[in-house]
């Protein structure tokens, strides 16, 4: 059977309840790739360098219409100003229903430190988006029509912004963000009218970096804290990454543990119902060499009942270019 059959059920309660299909671009851990602006806005154009940043996700390797994700952001400095502008371009599809959405962001760095030395920076970002949803529900049934469900494309666009802040303070740093700001028209999949207007979600990331006097070694721990307002759902990110200092740029990796504060109920086959909280698992390697970024990261579901027991796989490709020379005695892998 097709991915598309099992997820009928799923896509049907995704739009009418929870709306989580239409949040956007969705947050997994490809911000740890040297990718804080997909998730924060105030990151554009916050490094030494613009960058351009080209990531390919897939899941569950073997399923027809399993769910992939492509995206494509660049951001960086408007010159020498406190000013910088980014754009992303996403793509993102899973079984009936596939969206695509483009963001346009305007950021500015404001500096407390007396010089460029001592890093101490805040910095606030703000990005416009537009999205368009489709759902294919020509397909739903082999067997006849449905009354209830229109067998054709339903499709819906939604404008909305995300706003946020960082801070740095020599190898610290915070962020913040709350996305999808504005309320939207929900969309509706059957006479009902079921629909879900309210998408905002709440960003909050932190992290240190630290290491040894001449060692060429650095560690990078991190948190990352998600609540979405409507459906009360949590989740945090637990980070530590790694950086070795080579001729040619950096080796780095790491590991990322992801866990739902919110816990899904389910029937045993005994009668019995369980619980279980979403789980995920994500190592990742990348290198920088040169100007030039590759990264690769692989997510696995740490749950007892999943839909298959393949992985999520993502490759990053990224480009620095425009690059000034590191202003900042830091170590701050994200400035400098």
């Amino acid at each position: 059977m097709s991915l598309k059959k099992c997820c009928l059920i799923a896509s049907l309660t995704l739009f009418s309840f929870i709306g989580a299909a239409q949040e956007g671009l969705p947050i997994y851990a490809d911000y740890l790739t040297d990718n804080y602006y997909l998730i924060h806005p105030s990151m554009a154009g916050v490094a030494n360098c613009a960058k351009v940043r080209l990531t390919a996700r897939a899941q569950w390797f073997g399923q027809d219409e399993a769910p992939n994700l492509q995206t494509l952001s660049v951001n960086g400095r408007i010159g020498d100003s406190p000013s910088a502008v980014g754009a992303i371009v996403y793509n993102d599809a899973n079984g009936y229903h596939s969206q695509t959405g483009a963001y346009l962001t305007y950021a500015h760095h404001l500096m407390f430190s007396r010089n460029e030395i001592d890093l101490n920076m805040l910095s606030f970002g703000l990005s416009a988006g537009f999205i368009q949803y489709r759902l294919d529900q020509s397909e739903f049934f082999d067997d006849g029509p449905d009354p209830l469900i229109i067998e054709q494309q339903i499709s819906a666009s939604n404008f909305n912004v995300d706003f946020g802040f960082s801070y740095h303070l020599i190898n610290f740093y915070a962020h913040a963000t709350v996305k999808n700001v504005l309320n939207n028209d929900g969309i509706n999949v059957n006479e009902q009218g079921l629909s879900f207007d309210n998408l905002r979600t709440y960003l909050f990331s932190a992290g240190n970096t630290f290491s040894k006097y001449n060692s060429d070694y650095s560690f990078e721990p991190s948190i990352m804290f998600m609540y979405r307002d409507a459906t009360e759902e949590a989740s945090f990110d637990i980070n530590m990454k790694v950086y070795k200092e080579m001729d040619f740029g950096n080796i780095w990796g790491g590991m990322s543990y992801r866990r739902s504060l919110d816990g899904a109920e389910f029937v045993q086959g005994s009668g019995e119902v369980s619980s279980q909280k979403l789980q995920y698992i994500t190592p990742f390697i990348g290198v920088d060499y040169n100007n030039f970024v590759f990264a690769y990261t692989y997510s696995y579901q740490a749950n007892s009942i999943v839909f298959n027991n393949g992985g999520f796989h993502q490759i990053t490709l990224g480009y620095n270019f425009n690059c000034r020379r590191e202003k900042y005695e830091c170590n701050c892998p994200a400035i400098n």
